[in-house]
């Protein structure tokens, strides 16, 4: 096939690149920094109203949140030193750490907390519903924030220090109206400079509460093209990327001249088929369908194996992890389970979109899949605002996409299969899910909420709300001598504890 060869000839042509290291680049205000390479530049820098990717790829370094997940995505204290419950779990009273400071030396203070979260509120910023179970927030001094819910919300340390689009602004910053393009914040970098097309340059914040960064700074370069990139890397003209070609990582597992990550994420790529339609509101049929696709080989063609198939949201390594696999990949069930139901659908309406090429390269693997089934697959390849549109009316019979930046399972689960979920887009709707995700937003209880999720989990998948197909990795690469570096599996980008040796950092 064609469309093969071209990929064959793209693999060798990259394997003859050179892999000698090469001096650093100059790039001026950046020099002595590390270079990293980011496939895009941030539409803008106020973590608030930003929902790019690249721009957190930056924001990371510069911001805090009130908490902050671990390695291991629990919260721990960031610029709150500690907090404390109310016996009835609706009063939350964060202490503030000492001594902080903005990039510009004013002091952090509660009213920084106060005035950041009602932002959010009150110009209903795309965070908004982070804050659906608060009633209120108020500093009663300038060391202690209280946070009053109106019922238990055992995942509120994750909605307010998940990401940072929870950061803490400064009201200077915002009413002057720089903080989309000159942001400041109380992280280990603060913001030096902007080349519109090219670089953002960061400076170590020598005063930062967690201790001053080994590195002088960080410059990004924006390179948008995979190969390019880590071509970069392998010459030592960066030190660190997240734009490695996938069809590249076995050969990269044996290259000494970079360090290579491939960390299971928790983010997950779903089907999603249309239960206002029939035939897709029999059971039946939707797990007809699930039998028949093969996950396997949709993970080898959209990810060339560096993505780890799933029958459930959340991937094994969390701990909020389920273990479930019934559906194997079985055309004779799928065509028992099609007898059964008495019905025997000749089309499928795939929404896919060119935004995410790995949708479009998945649903041709579902054509191929369902065509021993006699179902003829009608690909939709679609921009992303008609697909949202597409999605939001109901104008198909299947789609895929995926969820990004899940830490808690009421991230995972309840908008997307609650009854009144507000991404519930497939319509399903089941009474004894409905229960246990309303359990799960209150229980305080760790082990009886863990309980009440996996016992979701598995309703969801038994019922086919959603056909799971594999959580994705983490791949980044970086030069040997960068250390104090991981990779997470929540994407976050952390340099604050980076270290270069001296040979490249001169």
């Amino acid at each position: 096939m064609r469309w093969l060869a071209t990929i064959l000839a793209a693999v060798v042509a990259l394997t003859l690149t050179s892999c000698a290291s090469a001096q650093r680049v100059d790039l001026g205000d950046s020099a002595g920094n590390l270079i990293a390479a980011i496939a895009g530049e941030p539409d803008q820098l106020d973590p608030q109203k930003t929902s790019s990717y690249f721009s957190f790829e930056v924001l990371e370094n510069v911001f805090d949140t009130l908490v902050e997940p671990d390695e291991n995505l629990e919260m721990q204290p960031a610029l709150a030193e500690s907090w404390t419950v109310s016996p009835d779990q609706l009063t939350w009273t964060f202490r503030l750490r000492d001594g902080v400071t903005w990039h510009d030396g004013s002091p952090f203070t509660a009213d920084d907390v106060v005035y950041s979260y009602r932002r959010i509120i009150d110009e209903k910023l795309s965070n908004v519903d982070k804050f659906s179970a608060v009633t209120d927030v108020t500093a009663p001094d300038p060391s202690t924030v209280v946070v009053r819910v109106k019922e238990p919300t055992p995942n509120l340390l994750t909605n307010l220090g998940g990401f940072k689009g929870m950061a803490i602004v400064s009201r200077r910053n915002v009413e002057s109206g720089e903080i989309a393009t000159r942001p400041m914040g109380t992280g280990p970098f603060s913001f030096a400079s902007q080349r519109s097309g090219d670089s953002i340059t960061l400076a170590a914040n020598p005063n930062y509460w967690g201790g001053a960064p080994k590195i002088p700074g960080v410059t990004y370069r924006f390179i948008s093209e995979p190969s390019t990139a880590l071509s970069a890397l392998q010459a030592g003209e960066v030190d660190w990327t997240d734009s490695i070609p996938a069809q590249r990582v076995e050969q990269l597992r044996n290259d000494d001249s970079i360090h290579l990550a491939v960390t299971p994420s928790n983010d997950y790529w779903y089907f999603a088929l249309n239960q206002a339609r029939a035939p897709w509101n029999d059971v039946r049929v939707r797990r007809a369908i699930a039998y028949a696709i093969d996950r396997d080989a949709i993970v080898q063609a959209t990810s060339y194996g560096t993505a780890v198939a799933n029958q459930l949201a959340i991937p094994e390594g969390n701990p909020w992890y389920v273990r479930y696999d019934q559906y194997r990949y079985d055309l004779d069930e799928a065509k028992r389970l099609l007898d059964e139901s008495g019905v025997r659908p000749t089309a499928l309406d795939m929404l896919v979109t060119s935004e995410y090429p790995e949708t479009v390269t998945a649903a041709q693997v579902v054509a191929d899949n369902l065509a021993p089934l006699g179902i003829s697959v009608n690909i939709r390849t679609v921009d992303m605002a008609t697909w949202l549109d597409e999605q939001n009316t109901g104008n198909f019979d299947m789609l895929m996409m995926g969820w990004l930046g899940n830490i808690d399972p009421d991230d995972f689960y309840y908008a997307q299969h609650h009854t009144g979920g507000s991404n519930n887009a497939q319509k399903f709707s089941d009474p004894e899910v409905d229960r246990l995700l309303d359990a799960g937003r209150v229980e305080t209880a760790r082990d009886a909420r863990a309980d009440d999720y996996a016992k979701a989990a598995v309703q969801i998948a038994d019922q086919v709300s959603y056909i799971y197909l594999y959580n994705p990795s983490v791949i980044q690469g970086w030069t040997p001598d960068l250390t104090g570096y991981e990779a997470r599996r929540d994407g976050a980008i952390r340099f604050r504890a980076a270290a270069m040796s001296d040979a490249v950092s001169q």
